[in-house]
């Protein structure tokens, strides 16, 4: 399977405890050359526990209203069990603009 930018996933994301897992969605926020590491923002239901709510939930592939989590990671891309959509143009912006504030970028 082949990821671009902005793409939504399945993939199994472990509890904090590391007891279990459960699949749940994230963004592919980009890819690591010549690893095949994927990284990742996870995305919740929760929306009040998000950095932002999706707008475009439904059009990129998620079954209920969702936000992206203030977190990044990195997974090996063959943890992925599907590719559910891609973010839209307005919130693929939003998440760009976060991402730049998380990582300090205009600074």
């Amino acid at each position: 399977m082949t990821f671009s930018r902005n793409d939504i996933v399945l993939l199994p994301i472990p509890f904090s405890d590391l007891t279990s897992s459960k699949v749940r969605p994230a963004v592919v926020v980009g890819m690591a050359p010549h690893h095949g590491d994927l990284f990742l923002a996870p995305i919740t239901s929760r929306v009040n526990q998000g950095e932002f709510a999706l707008k475009g939930w439904r059009s990129c592939g998620l079954n209920v209203p969702s936000a992206v989590k203030g977190q990044l990671a990195t997974v090996e891309s063959k943890l992925v069990r599907k590719n559910v959509g891609k973010l839209s143009e307005a919130d693929a912006e939003t998440l760009d603009r976060h991402i730049s504030e998380w990582l300090e970028l205009d600074r």
